[in-house]
């Protein structure tokens, strides 16, 4: 057993880390509830949605960050962290959805990727195998993010094609890396 797999066997799963991690999922319900509320088009509910989601976005950099660098990750935080990332995205392109605001294709795109990667990681966590985040799955979220951000923000209609536009381009991103793992996957049990 390596050392990494020791640790994460021994450390305690009450950290800083997964408490933040555990906060990001217990809250996705009151960001979707302050995004609902907005029905699409009251400034003063969609800027508390996107407060919301901006603060749950930051704990989601701040786990991970805390983690690494004081070397508590742990099998549960491995579990629960992308759970959370993936219940957080799917959320609020599902709300939008709901409002209408966002195409449902989209949200089935993203989600279908997100939802089979999440699995065949999982499936590769249980053979021991940590499959990390890639640059272009880093990419991936931080262009998920502002485009969802783009939409919690109350802006005037003339910003429509830009909020569709970031949307459109996370799509891309969100598929081209998709495929990019599974490529990758495929190339090592070459």
């Amino acid at each position: 057993m390596s050392d990494a797999s020791t640790q994460s066997a021994t450390t305690s799963n009450v950290n800083i880390p997964n408490i933040l991690t555990s906060i990001r999922i217990i809250l996705i319900p009151l960001f979707v509830w302050l995004l609902l509320s907005s029905q699409g088009t009251k400034a003063s509910w969609l800027w508390a949605a996107f407060a919301c989601f901006a603060c749950l976005m930051i704990t989601d950099k701040l786990d991970g960050d805390i983690a690494r660098k004081y070397n508590i990750v742990t099998t549960f935080g491995k579990i629960a962290d992308p759970i959370a990332d993936k219940a957080l995205m799917g959320s609020a392109l599902i709300s939008l959805n709901i409002l209408g605001l966002v195409p449902v294709w989209i949200t089935v795109v993203i989600l279908v990727r997100e939802i089979g990667i999440t699995l065949w990681r999982m499936v590769e966590l249980r053979k021991g195998n940590v499959v990390p985040a890639s640059k272009g799955g880093k990419l991936k979220t931080v262009v998920q993010t502002l485009a969802v951000a783009l939409y919690l923000l109350p802006l005037p209609v003339g910003f429509a094609n830009i909020q569709y536009g970031f949307m459109l381009l996370a799509v891309v991103i969100t598929a081209v890396t998709g495929m990019q793992y599974l490529y990758d996957s495929a190339q090592l049990k070459k």
